[in-house]
């Protein structure tokens, strides 16, 4: 675990920070250029329901991450080899859509942040594969 103890921990540390976030979108912070193709500097109330969902989403994530380098052991039960793949996955994805953006903040700012986020899930997910 020690040896990718500092990747699990940006990728902990970067989901809480974007849960956060997106909590804050939800509370119509005008922060909304950073997000979702960057057309709402508040966004509308169902963009808002989908941030709190986001937020949920992404503190699930940390606790998986936690879970599978045995930070945490009250959720052992979680398939987590499974679910670091698919947000890694996701993550790659994201990291495309986010450079794609018409947003030149989202495009800045998100696109770094995910692409980091995927390549450390990446690598933690190499990591604990026992091939």
């Amino acid at each position: 675990m020690e040896k990718f103890c500092m990747e699990m921990g940006f990728v902990h540390l970067s989901a809480i920070i974007v849960a956060i976030f997106q909590v804050l979108l939800s509370v119509s912070y005008p922060l909304g250029e950073y997000v979702m193709g960057g057309s709402h500097k508040v966004l509308p109330k169902k963009l808002r329901i989908l941030s709190i969902l986001n937020a949920i989403i992404l503190f699930f994530i940390s606790l998986i991450f936690l879970t599978h380098t045995n930070v945490l052991t009250t959720f052992h039960f979680l398939p987590t080899n499974i679910l670091v793949c698919v947000i890694t996955l996701y993550l790659g994805l994201n990291t495309v859509i986010n450079l794609l953006s018409q947003s030149k903040k989202e495009r800045f700012i998100m696109t770094p942040l995910s692409f980091i986020a995927f390549l450390l899930c990446l690598f933690v997910f190499l990591s604990t594969l026992k091939l």
